[in-house]
């Protein structure tokens, strides 16, 4: 191993399990306190209107749309992968490269908003074009947050990732106060808000995995590395699509009176996939790791078996507090409509944390195959979805129990995988 990596690696605990317990369970607090600061900002609604609340969450649903999720499982798969086998000069060289790339990439999807930024505020029935802009530069940082967040969790730095997303929650929540509390400023302060804490977030990972991006460069194998990562672009892409989309579709048919307990049912029940994520985050670098040095261990069915028990559990817990958090959260005129949507909304959500362990699973250990399939799933629910919402005029539940159905599927087709399908794929670094 080179000096390099021995500077890289963090230290390794000599108890697999204890070492994985406290890691998730730290990312799991961190997630939580991040999760309530993020939560802290919604009941703002009280103090602008019903249309600026859902143009709120509309365009946040829009940045979560971005392929956040596939960026980080690529660069913590990459690190994971380039630490493992000396390789840090490599992986220097692939984030520099990245970092470049999303910016101009950022840079054409933002000229193309901001060209059709009027054909957009109409589609959405936004207030005004002051939020979609704020949310332009929000979309950059939330490219290069998971790229940097990948890099700490592909070496096991989980606890600077776990206070990245405290950072960011923490500044999204006092500059959201600020800018609508003090200077009105509506869905626009809120993105605002939203903006800054990123900032705060990507400005520490970006800060923690500089001794790897600030490496002298070294060629690598770019057709090899396009061969690794695709299948994670596509797998995790499509979970993440299946995770947020259901709210631009509803925008596009249903009134903001109609959409605010919408926004407000997604958030308390995306929750529940928030809460159980880090450990499947923390299983994911140490399968790669353990593929390479074909050693074997049962982190899987430990994060399986809590996974599906944090899950019902928080179900449970959501549709027996749901009133009590929506009064905090918004009216009491709105408990009436959220809870009439919670319970599809929260079921729809316990199949796709399941796949999500699953799919992290599967595509650690390099078993691609079952990557078409989900995308095939992810498109037909993107077809499917509108169908439905065409046959069913004013039935917004509809989007709920549509998607409920899908993501059930997507479990089934990755359990297929994960357990009745033994096939292996050979896993290596980009040379």
């Amino acid at each position: 191993m080179s000096a390099e990596a021995a500077k890289t690696i963090p230290t390794i605990d000599h108890k697999p399990h204890a070492a994985f317990f406290r890691q998730s369970g730290w990312l799991m607090m961190a997630t939580i306190v991040g999760g309530l600061m993020t939560f802290g900002v919604h009941p703002l609604n009280k103090y602008i209107s019903d249309a600026e609340y859902t143009a709120f969450g509309v365009l946040l649903t829009v940045v979560s749309c971005l392929p956040t999720t596939p960026l980080q499982m690529v660069f913590a798969q990459q690190s994971a992968l380039a630490l493992a086998t000396g390789r840090e000069r490599q992986l220097g060289s692939m984030i520099r490269r990245a970092w470049l790339g999303t910016f101009i990439v950022w840079l054409l999807l933002a000229a193309t908003i901001f060209i059709f930024q009027g054909v957009i505020v109409k589609r959405w029935q936004l207030p005004g074009a002051g939020g979609l802009l704020v949310t332009l530069p929000l979309m950059l940082f939330s490219l290069w947050v998971p790229m940097f967040t990948g890099v700490l969790q592909g070496r096991q730095d989980f606890f600077w990732m776990g206070w990245s997303t405290i950072f960011s929650s923490a500044g999204r929540l006092a500059f959201a106060v600020l800018l609508v509390l003090v200077f009105a400023l509506g869905a626009m302060g809120m993105m605002g808000g939203a903006l800054i804490g990123i900032g705060f977030g990507a400005a520490v990972a970006i800060w923690r995995t500089r001794d790897l991006w600030s490496l002298p460069a070294e060629k690598f194998d770019s057709k090899g590395l396009w061969q690794q990562i695709l299948p994670l672009i596509f797998g995790f892409g499509a979970c993440q699509f299946m995770f947020t989309s259901d709210t631009m579709f509803a925008k596009a048919y249903f009134s903001p009176d109609a959409m605010k307990p919408y926004v407000v049912a997604g958030t308390l029940s995306r929750a529940l996939l928030w809460l159980v994520m880090p450990m499947a985050s923390v299983m994911f670098p140490k399968l790669i790791q353990s593929r390479l040095k074909s050693e074997k261990n049962n982190l899987f069915g430990v994060v399986v078996l809590g996974t599906a028990i944090l899950s019902v559990c928080a179900t449970l817990g959501l549709w027996i507090t749901g009133p009590l958090v929506i009064r905090i959260v918004a009216h009491s005129s709105d408990v009436a409509g959220t809870m009439a949507l919670i319970p599809w909304y929260a079921c729809a959500m316990v199949p796709l944390a399941m796949a999500n362990v699953l799919v992290n699973d599967l595509l650690a250990r390099g078993r691609f195959v079952v990557v078409p399939f989900m995308v095939l799933l992810a498109i037909a629910y993107g077809v499917t979805l509108p169908l439905m919402l065409n046959h069913f005029p004013g039935r917004i539940e509809i989007i709920l129990q549509t998607l409920g159905v899908f993501n059930f599927l997507l479990f089934v087709v990755c359990a297929c995988f994960a357990w009745l399908s033994p096939g292996k794929t050979k896993m290596t670094a980009a040379k």
